[in-house]
């Protein structure tokens, strides 16, 4: 894709955003690998379902219930960005850099975050279940609520702060 027409699909997502025409971001499967996207605007109905964003600069960028299903995001600068409620499940974040991020309620079913760098990351409530954690750094990272079952911690690093779900606590 190119640069001018990443541009003005973004444009038209904030233009639909406010309320001013344009039309949601339709992102599906593109190809994207080492795109520039710092501080994009990609909340609400962006479908990013099966991008390859691999290498891709995320940081501080809005992804609020945005749809990442599948998606490529290995190696991937995320610092800062907000997923909150994002769909994430099955998305490839193996060494990806996620610290500070937003993911309270995103959808990290069968994501892979292998080696993924989630030191002070906000994963409240977020579904985990048969994610891939393995070696993953979790220093400070806000997990309480989150829902871990079946999720591989080999390897993770660091003490996260709060108690994931049980079941039967809710």
């Amino acid at each position: 894709m190119t640069k001018a027409k990443l541009k003005a699909i973004l444009a038209a997502h904030v233009r639909w955003l406010l309320g001013e025409g344009g039309t949601p971001a339709n992102l599906k499967g593109a190809d994207l690998k080492g795109a520039d996207l710092a501080g994009a605007m990609l909340e609400g109905g962006a479908d990013l379902e099966g991008a390859n964003l691999k290498g891709a600069n995320l940081e501080r960028a809005q992804f609020t219930r945005a749809n990442l299903k599948g998606a490529n995001l290995k190696g991937a600068t995320l610092k800062g960005s907000n997923f909150i409620a994002a769909k994430l499940e099955g998305a490839n974040l193996e060494g990806a850099d996620l610290e500070g991020t937003l993911l309270s309620g995103a959808d990290l079913s069968f994501a892979n975050l292998k080696g993924a760098n989630l030191k002070g990351a906000s994963l409240l409530e977020a579904d985990l279940v048969r994610a891939n954690l393995e070696g993953a750094n979790l220093a400070g990272a806000k997990i309480a609520g989150a829902i871990l079952n079946g999720a591989n911690l080999a390897g993770a690093k660091g003490k996260p702060i709060g108690k994931p779900w049980a079941p039967g606590t809710r």
